[in-house]
């Protein structure tokens, strides 16, 4: 599929459900039986961090076949000082679109405006595979690591302004937009608000299981 064959446009309150609806078919079963990422897109767009400035989707036909959304999170390093990055994600293609560059093109756009808005670094949980492409490398190439320095193989960062990060260590702080995701209850109860779907256990979620729980190690 050809750039001109597709759009990409600021997200609409009138996209919230068939955007969340695409989500869903996207990350279902992908990493854990059914999914969380739809009640997590209704919840970020409400959280004071969200910034709708930078939330994309792709449209064709008049059709949500892909979104990224991003929020505001920090890094302090080991004097308390505080340094504002940006959370990307969820960040999604609906399957039938997958592995034709929309989510390289979504990426590619909302990093120039962001670094337009005065952003110069980009952090996400993610599998490498999907990201290193797209310039993220890993968090212990830039010193970023968790409270305990603890460095994820999935804690990935993009910098998008040479020298944003300075090699002295910084501890990510997300912020906590996806609380509810781990609430069972509170997913259960959105995803009534969509057609049922059978949940099922694949490899991808022991793959994901992996990425998840995989530290780098000096």
């Amino acid at each position: 599929m050809k750039n001109n064959d597709y759009i990409l446009r600021l997200e609409t309150e009138k996209d919230y459900h068939n955007t969340e609806t695409m989500a869903r078919e996207a990350f279902w079963d992908l990493s854990v039986p059914g999914c969380s990422e739809h009640l997590f897109m209704h919840d970020l767009r409400k959280y004071e961090a969200f910034i709708p400035n930078l939330d994309f989707v792709a449209e064709k036909d008049g059709k949500v076949i892909a979104c990224v959304m991003y929020s505001r999170s920090y890094l302090v390093d080991e004097n308390g000082e505080k340094k504002t990055v940006l959370t990307m994600g969820p960040i999604c293609v609906h399957p039938e679109f997958q592995r034709m560059g929309i989510s390289r093109r979504l990426l590619e756009h909302t990093f120039s405006l962001a670094l337009e808005m005065g952003y110069d670094t980009v952090i996400n949980f993610g599998n490498p595979d999907n990201y290193v492409a797209r310039g993220y490398k890993s968090c212990k190439k830039y010193n970023v690591c968790l409270q305990g320095d603890v460095f994820p193989a999935a804690l990935l960062v993009k910098v998008l302004k040479e020298g944003a990060l300075d090699g002295r260590k910084w501890y990510y702080h997300q912020n906590d937009a996806d609380s509810r995701c781990s609430d069972e209850k509170a997913v259960e109860e959105y995803d009534k608000l969509f057609e049922p779907k059978e949940k099922h256990h694949t490899p991808s979620q022991e793959e994901f299981y992996i990425h998840s729980h995989s530290v780098i190690v000096p």
